[in-house]
This record gives structure tokens, C-alpha cells and sequence, in this order.
């Protein structure tokens, strides 16, 4: 193998940094490496399982020289994916959204006074939490796809692509737990952003005016954004799998038309 496994590394993440910015988790940096975390995530039995495809004897067989069907099918689903998901994030998290054709819609805003936190809050939970879902229906089949392109390539890739199902595999659950935390997280932000809202206003000596809540510099205008931001960045980790494969397929495309050009060049 000549390229390390792509994988999905949490604590360096824009995700972890944008959570960070908001002060919703501390930044500060792990005290182990990303080996020994990833270590207390395999069981023993997954270990064995990893062992066995690294061990693999395809990697001692040489690399088809049949031509890769288009290259440019994963490239162009890849991107295609990526653009539907972002317009879906950006459009829904705009206050706008409730006149948009948008499947997933941005909640209503609260208009009863006093504010209660946790329920005027459990709409935009549920929203993020439609958002992930949605991201893993649609990346999951695209990281499969890119997996097959890479196992018609050469036995080196088809061992890159054990590796991602194997790993897929084991870490799913545990990954789906830590992003599960966030829209929990998230809820830190909107109470943040009301109370210094009221703070605000208290300084003032004004009355609330909900309505005035989504308009420019808003708080829940600014609470929007910040769900916006969290999703993008959270939307850009959960690909990392899927575009790391993708760069180790099209180096390896490159390097076979080189040494294509190379041996003709040589004949001629």
C-alpha cells in the first residue's frame, strides 16, 4: 500500500473548530494520538478482521493493464452529491426557507413570551437531526460506488477499498454517537444567543418583540447561521472517506497513464 487509509479524524475537523468557535467544546489539543483513540474503538474481533484484509494476497498480484471504465463517473457523482446536499443545508437554514422549495424546513419561531428554552428549542434539534440523516442516505451509496470503481482498478486500490468497508463497519456506530451530539450541543448556542438577547434589551429597558427575531442581526437570524456553518462543516467530515478513496483512484489513473506513455514512447 502506498497510500494511508483515508479516515475521518474528529479533534482536527472544521466541525471540532467551528463547535470550538461557538464555545460549545473545548479546543484544546488531545493528549493522545489519533492511533491509541482509534484503538480503543476496535474490539479485538475487528482487529482480526483488519489483519486478514491487510494480509490479503491480491496485493502481490500485478495491476490489470485493462483500461478503468470513466474516469470521471465518481468525480462527477461525488460532486453531484456534495452540490445537492450543500444547496439543501443553505437554502432550509436560510430564514427565507418557509417560501423555498425545501423538503427539510426551518422551524417556525417561538412567539410565546417568557421563552421556554427547551421547548422552543426541540424544533431545531429535530431539523439538524434531518439534516444528518439525509447526509447518510445520500453519502453512504456514494461511498459504496466509489469503493467498486476503485476495486476494478488495481489489487492495491480493491485492498484500499477492503480497508474503508472494514472500517466503515466498525466505526459507524461510534461515529454516529459523537455526531449525534451535536445538535445536543447546539442547544448550548440557542440559549446563549436568547439570553444575551434579553440581556441586551434588559440594558435598554426594552420589550421583546419576537417578531423581530429573524430580521438582519437577529439573534435567531445569527442562530441560523451558526446551524448553517455547523452542518456545512459537518457535511465536509462525513465526506472525507468518500474523497480520500477518489484522490488515491486518480493518482493511481495518473501514474497508469504515465507509465502507458513511458513504455509506448519507448516502442516507438
Amino acid at each position: 500500500m502506498t497510500r494511508a487509509l483515508p479516515r475521518t479524524n474528529f479533534h482536527s475537523s472544521t466541525l471540532m473548530r467551528c463547535l470550538a468557535d461557538l464555545a460549545i467544546v473545548d479546543a484544546a489539543a488531545p493528549t493522545s494520538t489519533f492511533a491509541e483513540k482509534l484503538g480503543l474503538w476496535i474490539h479485538f474481533t475487528d482487529a482480526i478482521t483488519l489483519s486478514a484484509v491487510l494480509n490479503d494476497s491480491r496485493t502481490g498480484v500485478p495491476a490489470s493493464s485493462e483500461t478503468v471504465s470513466d474516469p470521471t463517473s465518481i468525480d462527477s457523482e461525488f460532486t453531484r452529491v456534495q452540490a445537492g446536499l450543500i444547496e439543501s443545508i443553505t437554502r432550509s437554514c436560510s430564514s427565507a426557507s418557509g417560501t423555498s422549495n425545501t423538503h427539510i424546513k426551518l422551524p417556525a419561531p417561538a412567539r410565546d413570551l417568557p421563552l421556554d428554552l427547551a421547548t422552543a428549542y426541540a424544533p431545531y434539534r429535530r431539523f439538524y437531526e434531518a439534516h444528518q440523516r439525509e447526509m447518510e442516505l445520500r453519502l453512504q451509496p456514494l461511498r459504496v460506488n466509489v469503493r467498486e470503481a476503485l476495486e476494478k482498478a488495481s489489487p492495491q486500490l480493491t485492498q484500499l477499498a477492503d480497508l474503508d468497508a472494514v472500517f466503515e463497519q466498525i466505526l459507524r456506530d461510534r461515529e454516529k454517537q459523537l455526531l449525534a451530539t451535536v445538535p445536543l450541543l447546539l442547544k448550548q448556542r440557542f440559549a446563549h444567543l436568547f439570553t444575551a438577547h434579553q440581556q441586551w434589551l434588559a440594558e435598554r429597558q426594552l420589550p421583546d418583540n419576537p417578531a423581530g427575531w429573524t430580521n438582519a442581526g437577529g439573534w435567531l437570524v445569527r442562530f441560523c447561521d451558526d446551524l448553517r456553518m455547523l452542518l456545512l462543516a459537518e457535511l465536509a467530515l462525513r465526506l472525507q472517506p468518500a474523497l480520500g478513496l477518489i484522490e488515491a483512484f486518480n493518482e493511481h489513473l495518473l501514474r497508469t497513464h504515465t507509465t502507458h506513455n513511458i513504455h509506448k514512447a519507448r516502442n516507438e
